[in-house]
């Protein structure tokens, strides 16, 4: 197997860079869940003002 197949990114070689790493990730994440968090509380806002008319 060739050294390129193996890899997916580059290996960080400090451990600031590995926590940046990871931080970077997690926000990532926080930021999408916030998002799909955002959506549904409008989506349930939005269907009870639709039943209640």
């Amino acid at each position: 197997m060739a050294p390129e197949e193996n890899r997916t990114c580059e290996p960080c070689k400090t451990f600031g860079q590995k926590c940046s790493h990871i931080v970077k990730k997690q926000r990532a994440k926080l930021y999408i869940l916030r998002h799909c968090i955002a959506m549904l509380v409008c989506w349930c806002n939005h269907n009870r003002d639709r039943h209640e008319s």
